[in-house]
């Protein structure tokens, strides 16, 4: 190839060693391929140890991105043309140059071919479960997102999405939907940081690091904590199946956990009983813009408070449990508007699935309401009742 043409390879390379070096975690693999007559020869690499790990020729070498591009761009000089596939989470960039032309493009993941996608639309799903995986525009879409679909268990080996399993894919796919405003606040050139606190598999985590990663194309960090080994090392295990390299997890209490960076967004996703109150302190005591909490059981407040106008409404035990989901939660959006956060509180799913099916979505103002916290004290009194929220909030642990 010509210098002229080579020159134009090395400025589009260059583009894509920026696009590395500002965040390596989304490279997938690079593919060359130079042809001489009717002879090719080929180059292929991937990620290992913060390099690129190249074959060429039968030779392997570990290089930093700028030297392997300067290797690419100078083997272009032995060929009459070359094709480089430079491939990201969800994007593939295609380099393509000869004496006469150098092109540049950048086209979307599709992990599914269309005859695929048609298998699976006319797949013996019965009648209703077909309506409902067809009848819905989803954000983490069948052929697009395949490769984690399955390794969360949702879609078979096949590409089908399993029968049992398709409301299960509506609710992940509904839970991006809920948040997705609420992603779009958050500052837009920072890598966003998001901090699952008591991740267990983390299937939400995985899903929601491919669609702001894959689909709205934003920079990420993920990190999952949870008291147990083993779903940690689950969730391990599933970041490097998928080559996620963006995440991390750790085997800890909430309450000891330090982050070394500015969160941006806490989840909780039903951690049982006060391990909701400890994400929720976390979250306020390190500044996280957002907070995202979907509790699970309510039995704190559940076997301590009292309220003597209510004793004979009391007496029955269901009722006494309801009104202590609702103080329980009512009182967490009290301490969070009280924090600076404006709060809403939203049915994450239909009732009809699971009784704890509310979201509390809290965003980061700044603008804290003293006279809401003089509120919750009093509540405290009146129902003879010390939550953890509060306790947690003016313990020692710090973040």
């Amino acid at each position: 190839m010509n210098k002229q043409s080579i020159t134009k390879i090395k400025l589009f390379l260059m583009g894509i060693s920026n696009r590395f070096l500002e965040d390596s975690s989304t490279f997938k693999n690079i593919y060359v391929t130079y042809t001489a007559g009717l002879k090719e020869f080929k180059g292929n690499g991937g990620f290992e140890d913060g390099k690129i790990k190249y074959n060429f020729n039968g030779k392997t070498e570990l290089f930093g991105v700028l030297d392997l591009f300067e290797r690419i761009s100078s083997e272009c000089e032995n060929y009459e043309t070359v094709t480089i596939l430079y491939r990201e989470r969800g994007t593939d960039i295609v380099i393509t140059g000869d004496n006469k032309n150098v092109k540049m493009n950048n086209t979307e993941v599709k992990e599914s071919s269309p005859l695929a996608i048609k298998k699976q639309e006319s797949s013996d799903h019965n009648i209703n479960e077909t309506s409902t995986l067809l009848n819905r525009n989803y954000l983490i879409k069948v052929g697009k997102a395949d490769s984690l679909l399955k390794e969360i268990g949702i879609m078979s080996q096949s590409g089908k999405i399993k029968n049992d399993k398709i409301r299960k894919y509506n609710q992940i796919d509904h839970y991006v939907e809920i948040l997705e405003a609420t992603l779009d606040s958050l500052p837009k050139n920072e890598v966003l940081t998001i901090l699952d606190c008591g991740c267990g598999k983390s299937y939400l985590t995985f899903v929601l690091n491919y669609y702001l990663t894959e689909v709205k194309k934003r920079k990420c960090h993920f990190i999952g904590l949870d008291i147990s080994e083993g779903v940690i090392n689950s969730s391990k295990k599933m970041a490097q199946n998928l080559g996620y390299r963006n995440m991390e997890f750790h085997a800890i209490d909430i309450k000891k956990f330090n982050p070394s960076r500015k969160i941006h967004m806490v989840i909780s996703l039903h951690a049982c009983d006060t391990a909701t109150d400890m994400a929720i302190a976390l979250g306020i005591k390190v500044n996280s813009d957002s907070i995202i909490a979907v509790p699970c059981c309510h039995r704190e407040l559940l076997n301590q408070y009292d309220y003597e106008p209510f004793k004979s409404i009391f007496k029955h035990g269901i009722l006494k449990a309801r009104m202590a989901d609702a103080l329980t939660d009512g009182m967490r959006s009290m301490m969070l508007e009280s924090k600076g956060y404006n709060v809403s509180i939203v049915e994450y799913i239909s009732p009809l699935e699971t009784p704890k099916n509310l979201m509390i979505r809290a965003i980061r103002t700044g603008k804290e309401k003293p006279e809401l916290m003089d509120e919750y004290i009093s509540l405290m009194a009146a129902f003879n009742a010390y939550p953890a929220l509060y306790q947690f909030l003016n313990e020692g642990w710090e973040a």
